[in-house]
């Protein structure tokens, strides 16, 4: 005959052994080391330009204002942020946006993604699409997208970094996060968007692949790893 007692006994026993191994390998899995320790700071107002190559800071044109709401959770995921407008000798005109963070162990950089922060200002997304960035033997992996306001309309360009790797968004920054995780490493990032007032959008993404090979040539080696990871070549 069963004998309930025992088995009960071993029932409190086999779940306690399984909880106190959830508690071991939570913590045994736990990220300990912060990446961004380990690094100088990004310094993005230092150490990205406000002249290069056949750029400056058009002081005339800001980026869209960011809503109050928007804005209290960036400078809650953010440790720096950097929002300018370039112009060349053309008149032809670049916005550009980084946000970096230390902690991109979890979700910090969906909330400065396009596919958020747009809508959040009353744009509408369309022809939303991956896509390259050459600079010179590397090709960096990049995100497109077009976002209209009325009249407006704004192609946009952006990548992201999670430790030293540049990448799209979803599950590659998932995947990336997770061997991080499983190396106990916390890792870094930044989210960096470039983006330009055009009906044209073959020549919207060309002057903004040009721009950001320009921005890329003028900063140190150290800033552009920074802002690119270390690229794969061709």
């Amino acid at each position: 005959m069963l004998d309930l007692k025992k088995a009960n006994n071993a029932s409190i026993i086999a779940i306690s052994v399984i909880m106190l191994l959830s508690t071991f390998l939570g913590w045994y899995l736990t990220p300990k080391q912060v990446l961004a320790d380990a690094k100088p700071a990004i310094g993005l107002e230092k150490n990205i330009p406000d002249q290069f190559a056949d750029w400056k800071i058009d002081p005339n044109i800001s980026p869209i204002t960011t809503a109050a709401d928007l804005q209290s959770k960036l400078d809650e995921l953010y440790s720096e942020m950097l929002s300018r407008t370039y112009v060349n000798s053309k008149g032809g005109r670049i916005m550009l946006s980084i946000a970096y963070g230390r902690n991109q162990g979890g979700d910090g950089t969906q909330v400065h993604r396009p596919e958020y922060c747009y809508p959040a200002q009353g744009f509408k997304l369309s022809a939303m699409h991956d896509a390259e960035m050459q600079y010179k033997q590397y090709k960096i992996p990049t995100r497109q997208l077009l976002a209209t306001s009325g009249p407006r309309v704004e192609p946009v360009t952006y990548w992201v970094t999670v430790g030293e790797t540049a990448l799209r968004s979803g599950w590659e920054r998932k995947f990336t996060q997770i061997k991080y995780g499983l190396k106990g490493t916390v890792p870094d990032g930044l989210l960096f968007r470039v983006s330009s007032i055009s009906n044209d959008q073959n020549a919207a993404y060309q002057l903004q692949e040009q721009f950001t090979n320009d921005l890329l040539n003028a900063v140190s080696d150290e800033t552009r790893t920074r802002l690119i990871g270390k690229p794969k070549e061709d």
